[in-house]
């Protein structure tokens, strides 16, 4: 794709990026056969190929965008499956990003929707403002189904009971079970612990088992992500920051071998912690220290070599692979080869490469085409006919549960009851 950036617009680092992602498209277009929303609403701006020449005609001309361009960038999931399909090796997840940034920087929306996105920046990434606001809305519960749109879908939220905090939020070391083969840092994340901990202590007790102490470091947080995505960079960076911070704390006292993320949205994000903060000479060398040591939990345990299964497990499992994971880390085979080591029966969902809807606060944001989704995710799992489904990130887990007929599980806590913790509370209740 040609470009026509000025000297001047050249000289800015994150035009300079955008020139050479846009310079990579080749208008091929195998991105839209595999476009969520493409698919959906058939129509080219709501395609990566439309929304790269939206954003491209954006920053070119220094244009204050307009509604018609806010809408199609917002209806964007970053499922990054277009970065899969690519031939070309365009960095779609950089260049919206980037997009949204620019949004958020030129265009005024309107009132409602500002409180909105203000709201889930400030609320989702802080686990004790998140608990107390799940806590006031569960009042107003039951009335969710009375509002449209996206106050209906905030509200549903709150048929989620909120936990109290877990001991694994709390900085710590957890001693490695045995001879300590490697030393972790755990991302414990920020909504995941007032909706799910146990996915957490489950983490602990699997990696803990297999030789690793894991650090839960001082001063760690959020990932970022969901200001990040909402184009709050401000907000987003200064998470960033504060966990380069924490982490490179722990690799001078002691040395750290991995990172590990159990959330793969987060994961994804933590990979990014070198390009986030290049242009930043006090944070760069760090935050590329810390990107490169960041893995998903099901990296680590496959490098480690699972445990022999300690109970029979079997189960019909359906493997739902977040987008985040096989699109943003690039990760299909690990997970599923430890279920099938871990004794269970795996199954691949059709349609496998098709966001389920969720994508971050996409769910809250775009809840009518997110329903969608949702719905053909849940039909085309209910064709494998599984007991189970598993997947490695609490956003699809949110989002599918209310849709399926059989207990969604963190693969994380299925692999951690077979090789000797407890059944996970999602299969006792069923």
């Amino acid at each position: 794709m040609q470009t026509s950036f000025s000297s001047a617009q050249l000289a800015e680092p994150d035009i300079g990026e955008a020139d050479r992602i846009l310079r990579a498209c080749v208008h091929c277009g195998f991105c839209l056969a595999t476009c969520p929303t493409y698919l959906l609403l058939g129509d080219e701006l709501d395609s990566p190929r439309g929304r790269i020449y939206l954003i491209k005609d954006m920053l070119e001309n220094e244009r204050t965008p307009t509604a018609k361009v806010v809408t199609h960038i917002d209806r964007c999931l970053s499922c990054l499956s277009c970065m899969t399909t690519c031939p070309s090796g365009v960095n779609y997840m950089h260049l919206v990003d980037l997009g949204r940034r620019t949004i958020e920087e030129r265009y005024r929306r309107p009132a409602i929707e500002r409180l909105v996105r203000a709201a889930l920046a400030a609320v989702l990434p802080r686990p004790g403002l998140f608990r107390l606001a799940l806590i006031a809305a569960r009042a107003l519960g039951p009335a969710a189904r009375l509002f449209p749109g996206r106050m209906g879908a905030m509200l549903s939220l709150a048929r989620a009971r909120p936990h109290a905090p877990s001991a694994t939020e709390r900085p710590q070391v957890f001693p490695a079970q045995g001879p300590r083969r490697m030393r972790v840092a755990l991302l414990t994340g920020c909504v995941q612990n007032v909706l799910a901990p146990t996915i957490n202590e489950a983490t602990v007790r699997l990696l803990t088992r297999h030789g690793c102490e894991v650090v839960v470091a001082k001063g760690m947080g959020c990932c970022g992500a969901i200001a990040h995505h909402l184009g709050k960079e401000r907000p987003a960076l200064a998470s960033v920051r504060r966990n380069v911070a924490a982490w490179r704390r722990e690799i001078e006292a002691g040395g750290l071998d991995a990172i590990v993320a159990n959330a793969s949205g987060c994961g994804t994000m933590l990979k990014d912690y070198g390009f986030l903060l290049r242009e930043e000479p006090e944070w760069a060398e760090a935050a590329k220290r810390v990107a490169a040591l960041a893995r998903d939990v099901s990296e680590v345990v496959a490098a480690l070599g699972l445990k022999a299964p300690a109970v029979e497990t079997g189960q019909r499992v359906a493997y739902q692979s977040a987008c985040s994971m096989q699109h943003g880390q690039r990760l299909v085979r690990e997970p599923k080869a430890l279920l099938s080591a871990a004794g269970f029966d795996v199954l691949d969902v059709p349609e496998g490469h098709i966001c389920c809807g969720s994508a971050g606060t996409y769910n809250l944001l775009q809840p009518e085409i997110a329903a969608e989704l949702r719905a053909r995710k849940a039909a085309n799992i209910a064709r494998v006919s599984p007991e189970l489904v598993a997947s490695g990130n609490l956003g699809c887990m949110v989002q599918l549960a209310g849709a399926l007929s059989v207990p969604v599980v963190h693969t994380v806590e299925l692999l951690d009851w077979a090789t000797g913790g407890p059944r996970p509370p999602s299969l006792n209740a069923s």
